[in-house]
């Protein structure tokens, strides 16, 4: 007979063997969830990538057949780094790098945010200026999981 496993719905994670008693696992609060985000951002970004090192201005990393991904570091202080991310290439229409993310990395507490992405149009298009705060925070985690994602991509084409 096969083992039951307890398996988180969102993020499809094994969290542990199953016993025969049920088992009353702690929930995540939308602020947990969403800090845990930005420290598994942080651990992709600095696998490849030494944020902190890094001196203030424009870098680009290139991979064969792939595009290039420009890393315009604009503040490195001492326990932050403020960087935008995106490929060398330009939206026709705005003349905006496109696909590009905004990123704040907080060195001491090992967390990376997101803190504006432009794909294809800015948040306030897609948000409007006063959002609710429900709207607010969704749109945040999306834009962090997309960055995960993208940083993942980045990843697997050697960057």
């Amino acid at each position: 007979m096969g083992e039951k496993w307890i398996v988180d719905r969102e993020t499809r994670l094994v969290l542990g063997r199953a016993s025969g008693r049920h088992i009353r696992l702690p929930r995540l609060s939308r602020l947990s969830y969403l800090m845990g985000l930005y420290a598994e951002n942080f651990r992709k970004l600095n696998s490849w990538l030494p944020v902190r090192t890094m001196a203030p201005g424009v870098h680009h990393l290139e991979v064969e057949g792939s595009p290039a991904v420009r890393v315009e570091v604009i503040e490195q202080h001492r326990f932050t780094t403020e960087l935008r991310l995106s490929y060398d290439m330009t939206d026709t229409v705005t003349g905006e790098y496109d696909p590009s993310a905004h990123v704040r990395v907080y060195h001491d507490t090992h967390q990376t945010e997101v803190t504006h992405c432009y794909v294809g149009r800015n948040w306030q298009d897609a948000i409007g200026m006063s959002p609710p705060r429900d709207m607010l925070y969704a749109h945040r985690l999306q834009m962090n999981v997309f960055f995960g994602k993208w940083l993942d991509y980045l990843h697997q084409q050697g960057y």
